[in-house]
């Protein structure tokens, strides 16, 4: 015998862009980045934890820059440069991963 009954849950309804503010509602469903920390023992930030949420253009501009920065501190390496998949650790299209 199955018993029911209405109980009330809480639900994520939209996440906000940390940065704009704006929706990262798309076709229903919420689309975002995280950038995420949580500094341990011997970090000058001991102890805390953050979260960011990002919006797919907001995402981007902030990866840009880190794109930049690692260019930058490279650019008098020995070292290949290729950073067109800067961070990807995969790619849905068919199967293809990138490490």
């Amino acid at each position: 015998m199955a018993l029911t009954s209405m109980e009330q849950t809480e639900s994520v309804s939209d996440v906000l862009c940390d940065v704009c503010g704006n929706s990262t509602r798309v076709e229903g469903a919420a689309q975002f980045g995280t950038l995420c920390a949580s500094w341990g023992y011997g970090s000058a930030h001991d102890g805390e934890c953050y979260v960011v949420h990002l919006c797919e253009p907001c995402f981007f501009r902030t990866f840009s820059g880190l794109r930049r920065e690692r260019m930058v501190n490279f650019m008098f390496s020995d070292e290949d440069q290729d950073l067109s998949d800067f961070g990807r650790v995969s790619r849905n299209d068919g199967g293809s991963s990138t490490s």
